[in-house]
């Protein structure tokens, strides 16, 4: 038996650099930490998901996307924007009771998995709806929503975003608030956050966390980028970092297949390969860069700008996307990228999904 035993030991790291094997992929479980459901091919009002989306998100092999519950950024009434969001969501999951599963535990991704249903994560991307009445984050979680992002670009009462040029931190309020994020057993997010916000909130955090959505800010100065220092500081709490398909990962905002793949790599040497997954922030389904779509984009980007939320580099023209990556097979081609410059099996199953869905168990339970 000890010699059994000594064999296997020495044979682990040989596994762990076995090639990916066909059919892999397909059998994995992919997680997409921060993106959206939408369908290009139907009205805006319509909830059904017509057949042709639903046969390209299939198609996509992705298992769970996590999708944000607005508001971001101060508004007038966040909360009722808030219900009216949820209930907007709420609706288009009742109306695909055959193709999407509700995520409130690591179970229900394994459930979706197996009936070949697609994983919808809520969360939201900013506190402003909670506010000082931190019981409304009891109230979240009732509603389905599972993960909680402290701050987005500007400051809220909670800290300071990637925007915010005092860069003051995470305050008095904020710490209560990621301790009763903690309490219900949500899972805190501090993507967008300012640098300091971050660095404090991952040494005052008592559970693992992630930055679903950000790149590396050694590779790309750019406030929505993630310094190493806290990159570590989340693995070392047994967090993920997710990394974005997004113009930041550049200074011109046209990055390409290997600016991602950089960024990527960059995140796991420095977090390690237990503690690197993605975020897209695009839509499951790629962007037809139509005429239509381009005004829609045009409008969306005016409108960012108008509210002071928009980063820099974002303007009319920049797409929200790595274009080299924005086709229905993207997930599968980034994955096959990676494995042609060695990633093995294991390590590509982590990155793709199995990280977060650690993290998700641990925060969740199931």
């Amino acid at each position: 038996m000890i010699a059994g035993t000594a064999a296997l030991l020495a044979s682990a790291p040989g596994l762990a650099r076995k090639p990916p094997a066909p059919g892999w992929y397909d059998r994995a479980i992919i997680i997409d930490a921060l993106g959206g459901i939408g369908d290009p091919y139907s009205p805006d009002d319509q909830l059904r998901l017509s057949d042709r989306a639903w046969s390209e998100m299939v198609a996509t092999g992705v298992t769970l996307l996590r999708d944000t519950v607005f508001p971001v950024g101060n508004v007038a009434d966040p909360w009722g924007d808030y219900r009216k969001d949820i209930e907007a969501k709420h609706n288009i999951l009742n109306a695909n009771p055959d193709r999407l599963v509700l995520v409130r535990s690591a179970a229900d991704i394994l459930k979706a998995k197996r009936e070949k249903k697609f994983a919808w994560l809520y969360g939201t991307q900013d506190t402003s709806m909670v506010g000082g009445d931190l019981d409304r984050l009891a109230q979240l979680k009732k509603d389905g929503v599972m993960t909680v992002q402290l701050t987005y670009n500007n400051g809220n009462l909670a800290g300071d975003g990637s925007l915010e040029p005092r860069d003051g931190g995470v305050t008095k309020l904020g710490k209560a608030t990621i301790e009763r994020i903690e309490a219900e057993k949500l899972l805190l997010d501090l993507s967008h956050g300012g640098a300091r916000t971050m660095a404090e909130a991952a040494a005052f955090a008592k559970r693992p966390l992630v930055i679903s959505h950000t790149g590396a800010r050694a590779l790309v100065d750019h406030p929505r980028n993630t310094s190493d220092q806290t990159i570590k500081a989340i693995a070392d709490k047994g967090g993920v970092v997710g990394v974005y398909f997004m113009p930041f990962l550049t200074l011109d905002s046209h990055p390409k297949g290997e600016d991602l793949l950089r960024h990527v790599e960059h995140v796991a040497n420095v977090a390690g390969e237990d503690h690197v997954g993605i975020g897209t922030d695009n839509g499951v389904l790629p962007t037809t860069l139509d005429e239509a779509t381009k005004e829609k984009l045009k409008q969306w980007q005016l409108d960012r700008i108008k509210q002071g939320i928009a980063a820099p580099g974002e303007a009319v023209g920049v797409y929200p996307m790595v274009e080299d990556y924005n086709s229905v097979d993207r997930y599968r081609r980034f994955a096959a990228d990676l494995q042609k410059r060695g990633w093995s099996e294991a390590r590509l199953e982590k990155l793709m999904g199995g990280n977060f869905l650690r993290v998700y168990r641990e925060a969740w339970g199931g």
